[in-house]
C-alpha cells in the first residue's frame, strides 16, 4: 500500500519560541513543517518543491509577510497555495492589504494550536 504524502507547511516566524511550538502542534497532526526565520529564507523554500499551505508572520526582518506573499504568488507554480498570515496586528488596511497581495486568511496570535487546526484544515481541502 502506498503512504500517503504528508501535507506541506512553509512557516515563516521571527519568533523562535512560536515557531518551534507552533511546528510541534502541526508535526503532531501530521504535517511536515519547514519553519524559517524570516521572509527571505522562506522565500528559498518555494523552490519548485510541494508546499501545501504557506503560514507567514507579517511583521519580520529582512523580507516581511506582505512581501513574502506577493513574491510567492508571483511564481505560478504557487499561485493557488492557500496562505494564512499569523500576527499580532489586526488592522483591516494590512488585512486588506495581505488580501489584496492573495493571503487566504488572517489568524491573530495569540491563538490556540486547535484553533489554527481548525482554519488550516477548512482552507486546504
Amino acid at each position: 500500500m502506498e503512504e500517503k504524502r504528508k501535507k506541506v507547511i512553509v512557516l515563516a516566524e521571527d519568533s523562535k519560541s512560536i515557531r518551534e511550538a507552533v511546528a510541534f502542534g502541526l508535526e503532531e497532526h501530521g504535517f511536515e513543517v519547514y519553519g524559517a526565520e524570516d521572509g527571505k529564507l522562506a522565500s528559498a523554500l518555494f523552490d519548485g518543491r510541494k508546499v501545501d499551505l504557506l503560514l507567514t508572520d507579517y511583521h519580520m526582518p529582512n523580507m516581511n509577510g506582505l512581501e513574502l506573499i506577493k513574491h510567492v504568488r508571483s511564481d505560478e507554480r504557487y499561485q493557488y497555495v492557500p496562505i494564512l498570515v499569523l500576527t499580532t496586528e489586526n488592522r483591516k488596511d494590512l488585512i486588506l492589504e495581505t488580501k489584496r497581495a492573495g493571503a487566504t486568511g488572517w489568524v491573530v496570535k495569540p491563538f490556540k494550536v486547535d484553533k489554527l487546526l481548525q482554519t488550516i484544515h477548512r482552507i486546504m481541502r
